[in-house]
């Protein structure tokens, strides 16, 4: 069939960004034929190359999306201690791409005969300067939202209070009402760029602000998950219309390289040699990890629940640096307690990185030790695994929140923990947390297991996520110049 429409989509360079961007291009194209799409990789220094490795394993899976790497940035100079602000750090960084866009966009799709004609951009939430580029094209731009809908309705909300003279918050102890959410929100679970006053705040109100001069907003949610959040922006009128199509997701591609997929069968099977429903997985995403004290206390938190278990456990890169996780190798043994992995070795697996996805599928597992980020938790309510709530940083606590509180869909063992406190969890909470999650009676699994079902139907024809891709599709033909 001809192509009558191309789409950019602009993602920012984070695997939680750039994963669901690229799922998202695929179902479209999956789902009508007539549209093409172009992925623009921005390649900031900053930005580990591991990252752009998984990229291009992605871009390899499916060559009906035409991706384009953009120069590699010169920005080395960030690299040498954590930013006061990591959200203002990564917006002015994406913000200087703006040039290399445009070039890129003008090159490869407006002036290339072979292309559909450009019906708009597809920007990132961090990316909203783009918008500038799509307005000096004469074209629509769309925002593509890979969080929760209430963290959207949160970032929505601080625009009204900012313009009545509002600031960074200043009490951690305080609770917070948002629309978008059930309950109210305590302080101490808000993300910490509320906060911030190197810039964070702002550049997070200012990102809301122009999401509204978008055509749409396309949230990697569904309807039947956050009901709340969901109708109390379909609801308000004074933002763009919303297309709740999520759970978008890659279920598919994981390993990126040989010394991966051998990883990987070790890990599957040690899964397939233990019973089923028995397995608690702990994982922290890309970037988390933990020091050398809360390690050792989380093994004698496994070893008192007496769960069998798999850990992904990763080695925190230099202090103060911005950098991902590393691999332990044959160090490990002095991050552990003594004799842990000899007295374990009937019951559990340490590992570093692992499939989380194939982990989280295996019949085995039945519980996740997870730091909530969005994607995380899309792919355990998929599979059915309850979670354990363990946040880190950026939104995660109150994504933790939510889960607990809002849903009814995870075990609390924190909500408020922060990889820059200092704070130590204890064994004793962590064992308790497994042992809860692992409980055949706990009313969380049960609540999972249908909303897991919720999920699946959902993205199928007649699903609400299926007809709300449908409408945002006849929208953006529409729209198009």
């Amino acid at each position: 069939m001809k192509k009558i429409a191309e789409l950019v989509l602009i993602p920012a360079p984070g695997l939680g960004h750039l994963v669901p961007k690229i799922e998202f291009a695929k179902r479209l194209l999956d789902r009508d034929d007539r549209f093409s799409v172009t992925v623009l990789v921005m390649r900031p220094a900053v930005v580990p190359d591991a990252i752009f490795a998984h990229v291009e394993s992605l871009a390899a899976s499916d060559t009906r999306i035409n991706f384009i790497n953009l120069p590699r940035s010169d920005d080395h100079n960030r690299l040498m201690e954590f930013p006061k602000s990591p959200e203002k750090l990564l917006s002015d960084l994406l913000d200087a791409q703006k040039p290399y866009v445009k070039e890129a966009i003008m090159k490869h799709v407006i002036s290339n005969s072979k292309s559909a004609p450009l019906a708009g951009l597809v920007v990132d939430f961090f990316c909203t300067s783009m918008i500038d580029v799509a307005n000096e094209l004469g074209v629509p731009s769309y925002l593509f939202f890979p969080s929760a809908a209430a963290c959207l309705g949160l970032l929505l909300s601080l625009l009204g209070r900012h313009d009545q003279g509002g600031r960074e918050f200043e009490e951690l102890e305080a609770d917070y009402v948002f629309k978008s959410y059930a309950n109210p929100i305590p302080g101490r679970v808000l993300p910490m760029f509320m906060f911030n006053k190197y810039g964070g705040y702002t550049t997070l109100v200012n990102h809301a602000r122009r999401f509204k001069e978008t055509k749409g907003i396309i949230l990697n949610s569904f309807a039947e998950l956050e009901s709340h959040a969901v109708n109390s922006l379909l609801n308000d009128d004074d933002i763009p219309p919303v297309y709740a199509v999520g759970p978008v997701m890659d279920l598919k591609g994981e390993s990126e390289s040989r010394s991966d997929e051998t990883r990987r069968d070790e890990i599957m099977k040690w899964l397939d040699d233990q019973p089923d429903s028995s397995v608690v997985f702990l994982c922290f995403g890309s970037q988390g990890s933990f020091g050398e004290e809360q390690v050792k206390v989380i093994a004698e938190g496994l070893e008192q629940s007496g769960v069998r278990f798999l850990w992904s456990l990763r080695k925190p890169p230099p202090k103060g640096k911005l950098a991902m996780p590393g691999e332990y190798t044959s160090d490990i043994q002095e991050v552990l307690p003594n004799g842990f992995l000899e007295r374990t070795k009937e019951m559990g697996m340490v590992c570093g990185w692992a499939p989380q996805k194939a982990v989280l599928a295996h019949k085995s597992v039945e519980g996740f030790v997870s730091h909530c980020g969005w994607n995380s938790i899309l792919e355990s309510l998929w599979f059915g695994v309850p979670i354990v709530t363990w946040p880190m940083y950026a939104e995660q606590q109150i994504n933790a929140f939510q889960m607990v509180k809002d849903l009814g869909l995870a075990v609390e063992l924190k909500l408020d923990y922060r990889d820059t406190s200092g704070e130590i969890v204890s064994a004793e909470e962590i064992a308790s947390a497994i042992k809860s999650v692992m409980d055949i009676d706990n009313k969380v699994r049960k609540r999972v297991k249908e909303v897991s079902e919720n999920g699946r139907s959902t993205v199928i024809h007649q699903g609400s996520s299926f007809s709300a891709f449908g409408h945002l599709l006849e929208d953006i033909i529409k729209n198009k110049p």
